[in-house]
């Protein structure tokens, strides 16, 4: 079955852009298309959608708060919020909002395609290297003075959870922490699951947001002391 992606960008130009690739694919089909967030969130109540790529400046409702009211939904669509080095605070926001990753505009076509593949399946949306750099940068918008976690769950991980977790904050892949860890893949992905159920969020992104504004991770990618 193809993966039934939504458009939703202001620029026709752009969205006629990544619909000429996505068409190219024999495994995606471009469903539909909207020119703002409240447009998108139309288009779900009567088509079905498995990938949102979403733009986030836009006219009447923007895409963060677009991904914010999707995401809240059952069985929502998974959502790639699309932006530019200039607007990164907005894709921090969408990270927030719920969304299972981001994009740069001008991303090559095959690394797209790449993602959007890999949200339909449930994996890692964008590279934890990129996420990270997303994150350091605008860590002055996320608290400066916490010195312990103030997620109450984050206690109930055990020590070699919340190392792995730490990891993961800090932009290292599975493969990675397995090598620093001196474990194998597989140990590590069962340890970012246990601590995705535990915490009760939707992907490892999630867990980068989570562990910079706990200040279990500090600026630039260390753990908090």
């Amino acid at each position: 079955m193809s993966i039934r992606v939504m458009l939703v960008d202001d620029q026709v130009l752009l969205r006629t852009g990544f619909r000429m690739v996505l068409a190219a694919q024999p495994d995606m089909d471009v469903v539909a298309e909207a020119g703002d967030g409240a447009e998108a969130i139309e288009n779900l109540r009567s088509t079905a959608v498995d990938v949102v790529l979403m733009d986030v400046r836009m006219p009447r409702l923007d895409g963060v708060e677009a991904t914010r009211r999707i995401c809240a939904e059952p069985n929502a669509p998974k959502v790639l919020i699309l932006t530019t080095f200039d607007l990164d605070e907005y894709a921090f926001s969408g990270l927030k909002a719920g969304a299972s990753g981001f994009m740069l505009k001008d991303v090559p076509p095959a690394e797209l395609l790449g993602a959007i593949r890999s949200v339909h399946s449930g994996d890692a949306v964008v590279a934890p290297s990129t996420t990270r750099r997303l994150l350091d940068r605008f860590s002055p918008m996320l608290p400066s003075s916490v010195n312990e976690p103030q997620h109450k769950e984050i206690e109930r991980l055990t020590e070699r959870e919340r190392e792995v977790m730490m990891l993961v904050a800090q932009g290292l892949s599975n493969g990675e922490i397995a090598g620093r860890l001196v474990l194998s893949e597989a140990t590590v992905k069962t340890h970012v699951g246990r601590i995705l159920t535990k915490l009760g969020l939707r992907d490892r992104v999630q867990v980068v947001v989570l562990a910079y504004e706990t200040g279990l991770v500090r600026a630039g990618g260390g753990q908090a002391s």
